[in-house]
């Protein structure tokens, strides 16, 4: 998005994600946490500079006292600026992600789960990496001994916000690198003001302006906070856009080689990003270096490669990484005639020298047929110059449709093994959750499957077979299990409250009373901190009943069960 300038503040609007039950603001739970509010966006701000000695050395880390390991800054150095081969001239932006490793987890947000519970599952905080957003600067500057200045400013969150902290560095980068220190410092405690994200809700955040002709404070308005311009990213792949979403969903070991560090990181956003709803639960690195504490780890030969997609512009990966089973290769955007260059698909035996040319490098086949008509209309819409927000619409909406025609037959089924509500008795132990058997669900296809809903024809079979392999059928099933237990825990609970309890009490035994008691708690409890779906009136009549069973007991039992 463009930058604009303003003697005053600026807005950042988006909404975040679907709407859900919103969030109490972190900072008037703990008023006295220093950085609260800010910490509820960002983990802090690093500025990384080279220095002709130390190569890429950490500057400054603001807030000051946030504290990070040696690999950490030895990770976000590296990281923040593009390596040798990539040439950046000028302002370049792009994103890494790193595992934490041991550092500082701000206590004020320690507890996810009331964020993470009305958040889409695509945009909740991550719980192990750092999401770096970077804004490199690289011009040439005569009083610099090496005749360039190099800088990054970076943002280090958990949150998955691309889009807005994007727009946000393009709006302080420019304002920072002239002006330094003071001007960081005034940034970092405007967002100290703001308030916490609330899935839902849309976003009024005050920035610091920039100055620009017309002196007037301008919004910035971002459609939401996440979202990439997805045709853009794909312009180049869009021929085998249906074979990139089976990699992902399959999760399948993906090294994406880019000219730029941009061009990486968002071509690797914008495939872990075509899966939603469904989340993306392998790891992914939007750029990647052999500095990277990892490398060894990543790119061993001794196994199997890991469910990992990469973002690299170092050639020297394609030999590392020759072992690799897909291998994208894209170069700079390039036209053919008035439409996008599209790469070829190749053997991966072809994939020999650093000079290989741009292509997708795999022996993977496609389960299911190409959407031509798709593509068709889209470059159609290139040719017609159809506005790029359109085409990425356009794109968006295809690749949602064809997950959700994939996961509904699952949903479905998975649907079909929760108890009948019927057989959820009071004091009696809920019945289990039925398992999940695969043949059964395959033979359901047939009457209940995915052409429904997807006019795409293919082996959907097979796809399924190749998907209960994956990282994204453990990641989807044990959410879904864990949300239905909730789910039955719930039904049991309100169960509980719609019973006579006076009649239960009348032939039970002190122990089994306080038993009673002791599970009611328990219950509440969770219900209570967001655990479990229950309604405001099964808590009252919850906490009701708990009162009036302890009120049966003898005052000894009274005194220990509700001590002063």
């Amino acid at each position: 998005m463009e930058a604009r300038a303003g003697a005053g503040p600026r807005r950042a609007g988006g909404v975040l994600g679907a709407a859900g039950p919103s969030s109490a603001n972190r900072a008037t739970r703990t008023p006295a946490a220093p950085w609260a509010r800010f910490s509820a966006w960002l983990e802090c701000v690093c500025v990384v500079t080279f220095d002709l000695e130390l190569g890429q050395a950490l500057e400054l880390v603001y807030p000051s006292d946030f504290q990070l390991t040696d690999k950490e800054k030895s990770s976000i150095c590296y990281l923040s600026f593009p390596d040798s081969h990539s040439g950046c001239l000028g302002d370049t932006q792009f994103s890494f992600r790193m595992r934490q490793c041991g550092g500082q987890r701000s206590p004020w947000h320690a507890d996810d789960r009331p964020y993470n519970g009305g958040a889409p599952v695509a945009l909740q905080r991550e719980p192990a990496h750092y999401l770096g957003y970077v804004y490199f600067r690289q011009v040439k500057d005569s009083s610099v001994r090496r005749g360039y200045f190099q800088k990054s400013l970076v943002l280090v969150s958990r949150l998955p916000f691309v889009r807005l902290f994007q727009s946000l560095l393009s709006l302080i980068a420019p304002e920072y690198f002239d002006k330094l220190a003071p001007c960081l410092e005034a940034v970092c405690n405007e967002i100290d003001q703001w308030p916490a994200p609330v899935p839902g809700q849309t976003l009024n955040l005050p920035v610091m302006g920039v100055v620009i002709q017309n002196l007037l404070p301008a919004p910035v308005v971002l459609s939401s906070v996440h979202e990439l311009d997805l045709f853009r990213c794909f312009q180049p792949v869009l021929t085998h856009v249906q074979m990139l979403w089976e990699l992902m969903l399959l999760g399948e070991p993906l090294v994406v080689l880019a000219p730029s560090p941009d061009v990486s990181s968002e071509m690797v956003l914008a495939l872990t990003s075509c899966l939603q709803p469904l989340k993306f639960c392998c790891d992914f690195r939007p750029y990647f270096t052999i500095h990277d504490s990892e490398f060894k780890e990543l790119t061993t030969r001794t196994q199997a490669p890991p469910n990992v997609v990469l973002g690299v512009t170092n050639p020297f990966f394609i030999k590392t990484l020759q072992h690799w089973p897909h291998v994208l290769r894209i170069g700079e955007p390039k036209m053919s005639g008035d439409l996008p260059k599209q790469v070829k698909l190749k053997k991966p035996s072809r994939l020999k020298t650093v000079d290989t040319k741009p292509g997708l490098y795999t022996s993977y086949t496609a389960h299911l047929h190409r959407d031509k008509a798709l593509l068709k209309r889209l470059l159609k819409g290139v040719q017609k110059k159809r506005p790029w927000d359109m085409q990425s619409a356009l794109l968006r909406r295809h690749l949602l449709e064809l997950t959700q025609s994939f996961i509904i037959p699952l949903e479905h089924y998975m649907a079909s093994l929760m108890p009948l509500q019927k057989s959820i008795t009071p004091w009696k132990t809920p019945p289990q959750i039925r398992p999940f058997h695969q043949e059964d669900f395959l033979q359901s296809l047939e009457h209940a499957g995915p052409q429904l809903t997807c006019i795409l024809k293919g082996d959907w079979l097979g796809l399924y077979r190749r998907f209960f392999k994956s990282p994204h059928f453990d990641g989807w099933y044990r959410q879904r299990h864990k949300e239905m237990a909730q789910r039955l825990e719930a039904l049991h609970l309100e169960a509980i409250c719609e019973a006579n309890i006076e009649t239960w009490m009348q032939d039970k035994s002190e122990v089994e009373v306080v038993d009673l008691v002791l599970k009611l708690r328990e219950k509440l409890v969770r219900a209570q901190s967001h655990q479990l779906p229950v309604k405001e009136v099964t808590l009252q009549r919850a906490q009701l009943y708990i009162e009036t069973v302890i009120g049966s007991l003898p005052k000894d039992l009274q005194a220990v069960l509700c001590p002063p």
